[in-house]
């Protein structure tokens, strides 16, 4: 029982592919699209951040969510439509607040764990991301946004990180390109950041060279469970194809729903969508101007990153607004206006666009460990935290596969499951 599917390419696929390679299993891959991380793990805000653990699930976020319902520019913006599954999602988002203290905690432990796993990862493989190690800065321009901070403060240090308080002139020798008129921050040394799309094709590559299958451009359509594993149907240009699996392993983020229905599951992801804007600094003055530090302004919800010397990544805001992934322009202007507020000297007139669909789970936790039947696993669902937290859930899994693959047999409930 040694061959494993795991469809989805991005980062939560790639590094389960490579876990399990770990592992000794046989692996093939599925993605639709012709390449790795060509959807949510394109273009996101690049923070591997564990200070950024916090989970939604908090009545602040449902009151915000019903002030800012409609205010096109809002950082959360719900779109009133009835949808069924909207609405029974955050029916179950509501009921999931008792749970914010130990879910934040759980989230805080994972996210370490996993910044250790993806610098082995690219260490061992020889590969560079746009990795900076410069820690990530929590800025606020107000009294009252600092002093939620400090209370997350207790939370983040029983999942055992610790950040340090900075005023606005400590934060300025951070990096001399912030503004001198905010209030304060916390700042978070052993945070880093780096390039999610560049990491997940390396990654993927190195897979390949150690034997992995990769089925680009293919569109699974069929998952159907038996005594002997799962078979999975899937088209590729006009090309029929199928063919048998001990185990699989769901990782397609947004569209696990859907699979996960076929095989008897409920994963309950919603689409949120966020947006992003990547600055291209062609001259030496904006180079000069945009901080090297990564920021995570909490009050406009906008995380920045620094990729490399040309490149200033700036993303944020939440859309509930179904499976689509358009650029709406009243969704960018708030990211290029934030960057010309804060960093006027950034010339912003090449910023590209991006939006993405983050698969969010209504706890905010993301859905590991073995399915309702014999064979199926899930990694999926990690939401806005999917670069921070993928490479520590793709251990677990590819852990319980073993397990599984241990005893012979992969038995439906054998391996404990995950929220």
């Amino acid at each position: 029982m040694r061959k494993i599917a795991v469809i989805g390419a991005g980062i939560t696929g790639i590094t389960t592919a490579y876990a399990l390679l770990n592992r000794g299993f046989e692996v093939t891959v599925f993605d639709r699209n012709r390449y790795a991380a060509m959807e949510t793990s394109f273009a996101n805000g690049g923070q591997l951040s564990a200070s950024n653990a916090e989970v939604w699930t908090q009545w602040s976020t449902i009151f915000k969510g019903i002030k800012w319902m409609f205010s096109p520019d809002a950082p959360l913006l719900v779109n009133p439509k009835p949808s069924w599954h909207k609405y029974s999602w955050m029916a179950e988002f509501m009921a999931s607040i008792p749970q914010y203290q130990n879910n934040t905690v759980e989230t805080v432990r994972l996210a370490i764990a996993a910044r250790e796993h993806l610098k082995e990862h690219a260490a061992q493989e020889g590969f560079s991301f746009d990795c900076e190690e410069r820690g990530i800065l929590h800025v606020y321009d107000n009294k009252k946004d600092y002093d939620h901070a400090t209370k997350v403060n207790a939370l983040l240090a029983e999942g055992g990180l610790s950040r340090e308080a900075v005023d606005a002139t400590a934060m300025q020798a951070i990096d001399p390109a912030l503004p001198a008129n905010l209030y304060g921050g916390y700042y978070t040394k052993s945070d880093f950041t780096g390039d999610i799309h560049n990491y997940s094709r390396e990654l993927g590559k190195a897979c390949q060279r150690r034997g992995a299958t990769f089925e680009y451009g293919a569109q699974v359509e069929t998952l159907n469970h038996s005594g002997d594993g799962v078979r999975i149907g899937w088209t590729s240009g006009e090309a029929q194809q199928d063919a048998l699996f001990d185990a699989i392993v769901m990782c397609a983020g947004v569209g696990s729903r859907d699979l996960a229905a076929k095989l008897g599951d409920r994963v309950n992801i919603y689409p949120v969508k966020g947006y992003s804007i990547t600055v291209n600094l062609n001259d030496d003055e904006s180079r000069a101007a945009a901080p090297w530090v990564s920021l995570l302004d909490d009050k406009a919800k906008v995380v920045t990153s620094r990729l490399g010397p040309d490149r200033f990544r700036v993303a944020g805001t939440a859309e509930f607004n179904g499976y689509n992934k358009d650029i709406r322009n009243d969704r960018i202007a708030p990211l290029v206006k934030w960057v010309e507020d804060l960093f006027p000297n950034v010339r912003t007139e090449h910023a590209v666009p991006w939006a993405g669909l983050r698969p969010m789970m209504p706890n905010m936790m993301p859905k590991v460990g073995a399915g309702s039947k014999s064979g199926v696993f899930y990694n999926t669902g990690h939401g806005h935290l999917g670069w921070t937290l993928s490479a520590a859930t793709a251990e677990i899994v590819a852990d319980n596969i073993l397990a599984a693959s241990s005893s012979n047999s992969f038995i439906a409930g054998a391996i404990p499951k995950a929220a």
